[in-house]
């Protein structure tokens, strides 16, 4: 199963646009119940494609190396086979969708649609073609703002409330799948806030709408005639739409596309943290109450964090009044909040509640996500977290690539049926127990049986784990019950 971005294919139409009041086409019929199947989309449909375009890019790719025959030459021919000119470029083009949602000319697509093109031509039903400019681009949302110049309003539609689309309800696809411009396909919201783990804001509407390559950037409309989603994704094994599509919801590209029309970029804020998520056991090994958390596991030196001395392994249960269950709701809600907002974030250190006040900074495009964990691995051992540990010397330095700054236990080993399985990994460094310090296998050993005592409180661990972007902090909580 794969989830690829729609790709951009289609054809392109040719020209005349009649003039159009600047009025929206998604004025919404009195008496049509969003939540009922209508007998025919024929009249919505037709009032709502002058809206919907097709949207055309040219990109230029310098030569690669490969020779450029010349003119008369026997071999001539093959510059076409690889698509270049006669000075050697080669021209690359995609295809894709987009709707207008002003009569001035504002069109919103999809950001992989139009990504690194010299050249964008907006192509509409009935056949004009008008150059367009691109505005802005948020790669993390995939959407963009293009704009087109014309004598005379534009058609356009409206972006619906999306908070009030509803699982079951009607909504209808037009775009240029695979070339066919002007398509229409029908269906229902199969499911909402969809994560795709393409992005730090993914909230998808999840669609059974026949989506196909080429849809990308297209809208997706409700029975009122108003743009609910722009759709973006699709899961397929095959290439072409199975009935799983995916849109972004329209509250979103409002939220986006009002920022990319003022500054040209989306600015988002940005708390200086990378978090984990935190199950049950880890709030209870934490002695908090509450079925979820994020934990603190790296700090951006200097960054708004840093700065309110919030620290690694701190457990925030709420940010700004709103409890926090998962790393991607924290993602959202700070991302809602301006930039400069201090907020208090309701923690739990070293077993005891605090509220720490954080001045939001803004977020950097070269902002990394957390490093992903790598599997375990490992033979039997006989102490009671069932990990071989070793103390740390210049040879399992070397061995491990563990860091001058890095002190603790390693774990060199993990029992397939111990209590660390699943939890350790091999090479990582233990270095505290239960918010103690360790300094040695003794020390980390003597401390588990501590614990052991009292098995219905389940074992804290922060180890340090190296990743793709180095060494993280991680926290780890491991059942004591007998096996």
């Amino acid at each position: 199963m794969r989830i690829p971005a729609l790709a951009a294919l289609g054809f392109i139409l040719a020209s005349g646009l009649p003039a159009f009041a600047q009025q929206s086409l998604s004025q919404r019929v009195e008496g049509v119940d969003q939540k009922v199947q209508p007998s025919s989309l024929r009249e919505l449909s037709k009032r709502l494609m002058p809206a919907v375009v097709n949207i055309s890019t040219q990109q230029t790719i310098a030569p690669n190396g490969l020779p450029t025959f010349p003119e008369g030459s026997p071999m001539e021919r093959f510059n076409e086979f690889f698509g270049r000119d006669e000075d050697g470029f080669q021209r690359q083009g995609s295809l894709g969708s987009g709707f207008v949602i002003s009569a001035d000319g504002i069109i919103i697509t999809n950001n992989h649609v139009i990504d690194n093109a010299d050249e964008i031509e907006v192509n509409f039903s009935d056949g004009r073609v008008l150059e367009a400019t691109l505005i802005g681009r948020d790669r993390d949302t995939d959407i963009a703002v293009l704009k087109v110049k014309s004598n005379t309003p534009l058609p356009f539609v409206d972006l619906a409330d999306s908070d009030h689309a509803e699982v079951g309800d009607w909504v209808i696809a037009i775009g240029n799948p695979f070339g066919f411009g002007g398509s229409v396909s029908a269906g229902i919201i199969s499911a909402r806030n969809r994560d795709l783990n393409s992005g730090r804001s993914d909230d998808f509407i999840q669609t059974d709408a026949a989506i196909n390559r080429g849809n990308s950037g297209g809208p997706l409309f409700n029975l009122g005639g108003e743009v609910v989603g722009v759709n973006t994704a699709i899961i397929s094994p095959t290439g072409g739409s199975v009935g799983i599509g995916f849109s972004v919801p329209s509250n979103l590209v409002k939220r986006i596309s009002q920022q990319l029309i003022e500054h040209g970029k989306v600015r988002r804020s940005w708390l200086g943290v990378n978090v984990q998520d935190a199950d049950e056991a880890l709030v209870k090994a934490y002695k908090a109450k509450g079925k979820g958390g994020v934990i603190i596991t790296r700090i951006t030196d200097d960054g708004p964090a840093d700065k309110a001395k919030l620290e690694v392994g701190d457990l925030v249960l709420a940010f700004d009044g709103q409890a926090i269950s998962s790393v991607r709701e924290m993602t959202r809600l700070i991302s809602d909040e301006p930039i400069g907002k201090t907020v208090p974030l309701s923690i739990i250190r070293d077993g005891k509640a605090r509220t720490i006040s954080v001045t939001l900074g803004e977020l950097q495009d070269d902002e990394e996500s957390a490093p992903a964990n790598t599997l375990p691995d490992g033979p039997a051992s006989s102490n009671d977290l069932g990990a071989e540990l070793a103390a740390i010397d210049d040879d399992i330095r070397r061995r491990f690539g563990i860091p001058k700054d890095v002190d603790g236990v390693v774990v060199t080993g993990v029992s397939a049926r111990g209590r660390s399985f699943g939890k350790l990994n091999r090479g990582d460094v233990i270095v505290e127990v239960n918010f103690n310090k360790v300094a040695s296998v003794t020390d980390t050993v003597s401390r588990v049986e501590t614990a052991m005592t009292t098995p219905q409180q389940p074992l804290l661990l922060r180890v340090k784990r190296r990743g793709d972007a180095g060494w993280f902090d991680q926290f780890l909580s491991i059942e004591l019950t007998r096996k």
